[in-house]
């Protein structure tokens, strides 16, 4: 197998990070591509919760939220990414899932590597992981977290 590109897709929490020591590890093992994704949630399909939003608001609020993700890439692979031999940084907008499994096929990824679940997932193993992992056509290296503990909603 070889492995050129590396898709990490990181929610920029504490579980998503436990996948870096995977990510550099196989990169310098392969002198491998680090694909980083955040993924921002699309406001535009949401009604509105206290009232309608209009559309220029929505665009107010992705534009900020597009700004501080790509703010967010780059201290992210200053502080964890410097032994990789390139990290190319993507932000885009829509269903974690769906996006993660785009970006496979744009980038011809060849290996995905992620968290069992994200920082607000009250399960062991999340849809957003899931659904990769039985819709990749590559493979998908699912890192379990080392509390295996689900997230209490009300602690945190």
């Amino acid at each position: 197998m070889q492995v050129k590109r590396i898709l990490w897709p990181t929610d920029f929490s504490g579980t998503s990070e436990e996948a870096l020591p995977y990510v550099t590890s196989l990169t310098r093992k392969y002198d491998a591509e680090v694909h980083v994704l955040y993924v921002i949630e699309d406001l535009a399909h949401h009604e509105g919760w206290y009232g309608e939003f209009g559309s220029e608001t929505v665009q107010k609020v992705m534009k900020h939220s597009e700004k501080t993700a790509r703010q967010r890439l780059d201290q992210l692979c200053e502080k964890y990414l410097e032994g990789c031999p390139l990290y190319v940084k993507h932000v885009a907008i829509g269903d974690p899932a769906q996006e993660i499994l785009k970006m496979i096929g744009n980038e011809q990824i060849d290996l995905v590597i992620m968290t069992s679940r994200g920082e607000r997932s009250a399960f062991n193993f999340g849809s957003v992981s899931e659904k990769v992992v039985k819709n990749s056509q590559v493979p998908v290296i699912v890192i379990p977290l080392k509390s295996g503990k689900p997230v209490d909603k009300e602690t945190g």
